[in-house]
Parts: structure tokens; sequence; C-alpha cells
């Protein structure tokens, strides 16, 4: 303890403030929440050091610079994963291999649930990784979709390679897709809802797979319909470059260039790059729920029209993979109001899928039935850029099939 004097001269003791030894793992952890938050560009190394009470030089002498953290980050919540998927397996060797692929899903689950804050990390942050360091998260998961896809072709030997892996593969898509949104149930009832799921795709049917020869993938443009007016131009422009490079490095020339149009024409038509995002949200918004009543028009029953609605999604997810891709990762870029305006039209899209699955499924609550559809709208992106988003119909028939899976149990 250390000794100060009083005003009436008698000597008092103060505590000395020691740094944690864990000060690291708190600023990785709390970099981890805020990147996945509100994303890597959005967030300060001054913010993160603030949140954890110390200055940015204090935070620094842990971390170089804000890519360390975000590489510190990815690869701790990675590196997770594959300790939970090892740790299961080990001295699993000789048990049956239904016993070896349960304990290995119940690991993974609790450990997906456990950093549910940050799992999402790498899915949504990863494009601002260097290639190197991206490999290296990849291979962890394509060697934890490994051990998932091993145990389960012993189990079921009439699976090829190909179909193994992507069960597999769908499995932790599954997991994962509790990170993409705030719907809150018991740790407990979460728990078993996760592995149901993933008992559903374990157990599914795929039909066969097509070659990779001649594989066609979206373009980008809604087909059939020609793009002639600049707006729409530059919309459609807009979300490939987001795609490819992400919100923060475009800029509206590179954007007017790619339209043909140039930097102060596109200001008539978008006041700032943030408006011309949420113009391709609006846009993709507007497109889904046309795809949507569509889609329930011609259902004859609540079990046809979540065949239908997942049919569709897929359709137009597929069509146009990059705004699939830039809604999940940029939505955190837009102005507050255009966000939370944007979220809830995707709440009510959401309550659809919600509405028919507790009336098909009427042993689900809406929380249990909103983790389900979070999970099957998941699948198509992750299970959409494993097979390069294929749009041929065999491609997408397997999607289905895991979506529909996942939805109405198995």
């Amino acid at each position: 303890m250390a000794r100060t004097s009083t005003a009436a001269g008698a000597a008092t003791e103060r505590p000395i403030r020691r740094r944690p030894k864990n000060r690291k793992a708190q600023i990785a952890n709390v970099a981890a929440e805020a990147f996945s938050e509100r994303g890597y560009h959005a967030v300060g190394v001054d913010e993160i050091a603030a949140t954890i009470g110390i200055s940015g030089p204090a935070l620094y002498r842990h971390y170089p610079n804000k890519y360390a953290l975000l590489v510190h980050a990815a690869t701790t919540t990675a590196d997770a994963l594959q300790a939970a998927a090892d740790g299961a397996l080990d001295g699993m060797a000789e048990r049956e291999p239904g016993d070896r692929l349960d304990h290995l899903i119940s690991a993974l689950v609790a450990n997906t649930i456990e950093n549910r804050k940050v799992a999402g990390l790498y899915r949504w942050e990863g494009r601002y990784l260097e290639a190197e360091d991206r490999t290296r998260i990849r291979d962890v998961f394509v060697h934890v979709t490994r051990c998932v896809a091993d145990p389960l072709r012993e189990l079921r030997p009439e699976l090829t390679s190909v179909d193994a892996t992507t069960l597999g593969a769908s499995t932790l898509s599954v997991m994962g897709s509790i990170s993409a949104h705030r719907t809150t149930l018991a740790t407990r009832r979460l728990d078993a809802l996760l592995k149901s799921a993933c008992e559903s795709i374990l157990r599914a049917t795929l039909p066969p797979a097509v070659p990779t020869e001649g594989r066609n993938t979206g373009t980008g443009a809604v087909r059939g319909l020609a793009v002639t007016s600049k707006r729409e131009l530059l919309i459609n422009e807009a979300v490939k470059i987001f795609d490819r490079h992400g919100y923060h490095d475009s800029s509206i020339e590179e954007i007017g260039a790619a339209a043909g149009i140039n930097a102060s024409s596109v200001y008539r038509h978008f006041p700032s790059k943030a408006d011309l995002l949420a113009a391709v949200f609006y846009r993709a918004s507007d497109r889904l729920a046309v795809a949507t009543s569509a889609a329930l028009s011609t259902a004859t029953g609540p079990e046809d029209a979540l065949r239908k609605l997942a049919e569709s999604y897929l359709e137009l997810s597929f069509g146009n993979p990059e705004v699939l891709s830039v809604y999940f990762a940029e939505i955190g870029n837009l102005p507050k109001n255009e966000r939370t305006n944007l979220r809830n039209v995707q709440r009510l899209h959401v309550e659809e899928w919600v509405h028919l699955v507790t009336t098909v499924r009427t042993e689900l609550s809406a929380p249990e039935a909103r983790f389900l559809v979070h999970a099957a709208l998941g699948l198509v992106l992750d299970i959409g850029r494993l097979v390069h988003f294929d749009t041929r119909e065999e491609s997408r028939a397997r999607l289905h099939t895991l979506m529909t899976a996942v939805l109405l149990g198995g």
C-alpha cells in the first residue's frame, strides 16, 4: 500500500493500482465484440481503450495497431472453435461414430453459444484480413468441418465426400447463425434447439451434386430486366463494388466510373455514399417483398408456403449474391435511422416465416422459430459461398433441402 497524508497530517493508505494479468485478453474481447457489433472500420482504438479504462498508448503496449487487434480477435475465436472440436474428439477414437458425432456437436454448440457475441466476426469482417491471416482462419473451419464430416461418413456410408462436407459445413452455419441476430432464448433451450436443427441437417438426404464444370453464377443485375436509368445503374454497380472492396474502401468516383458517370453526376442522384448504400438495401427489400408475395399467393398451405418462400429466396439470392453479402456485412455502416428502418423491414419479413413455422410446428414458440428462420436464411449465404452461388436448379435444390430440413425438422 502507498501512504498519503491528510490535512491533519495523519497518514492514510491508498491501494496501488496494478495492471490485470489478463489485460491483453480483456482488450481482445472488447475489440472482438465491438468489431462484431459495428464493423472493423467503425470502431476506433481509443474507443476500445476507453471501454477498458486505459489510454490509447497503454493499449499499444499490447497491440501495435488496430489490424493486430482484428487478427487476434478473429484467430482467437476460430482457435476456440477448433479447440472445442479437438477436445470433444480426444479419446473418442474407439467409440461408435454416432457417439463421436453427438459429442462433437454438443461441444461445438456449447462453444458457439458461449461466444455468441463474437462468433460471426470472421464471417463479416474477414474481408479486411490479409491473405495469409484469412487463409489460416479458413483452414480452421476446413478442419472443423472435416471433424464433423468424417464420423458422419462412417455413420452414413452412402454419402459422397461432397455431401458429407456440405452437411458438415451446414451444421457450422446453423450454429453460427445465432451471431447474426439478437433473439433471446434460455441457454438450455437454445442448446437443445441448435442440436435438434443440426441433427435435422445431418439426417438430410441431398439431391445429387452437379459437376463444377459449367457452373453458372449470379450476375449482380436483376435477371430478365435491362438496367436503363442512371439511378438503377449506379445501384447495380455500387453493390458489386461494395461487395468486392467493402464499403469503407469503395469510393463514389469508382462507382461512378463503373457506371460511366462522373462523380459530380453521381451526387445528383445520391447525396452521399451512405445514401447509395441505403438505396441498395431498399431496392433489395422491394424485390424480396415482391418475391415473397408471389410465393405466398400460390401456396396451398403453411408447409407449402414455407417451401415456396425458401425457393423464391434462393432464386433471388443466387441471382444477386452480392446484395446478400453486402447486406449482412455492411448494414452497420448506415446512419442509425436508416439502419433501424431496414432492420424493421427485415424483421417483418422474418415474421412471415416465423408465423408459418409455428403454424406447421406447433411445439415451437415464436422465439424458437425465429432462431430456425435465421439459421435457414444464413445457410443461403454460407453454403451459397461454398458452391460459388451456382444458379443451376440442381445446386439450388440441394440448398432448398437444407433450408427445409432446418425449418420443418427431419
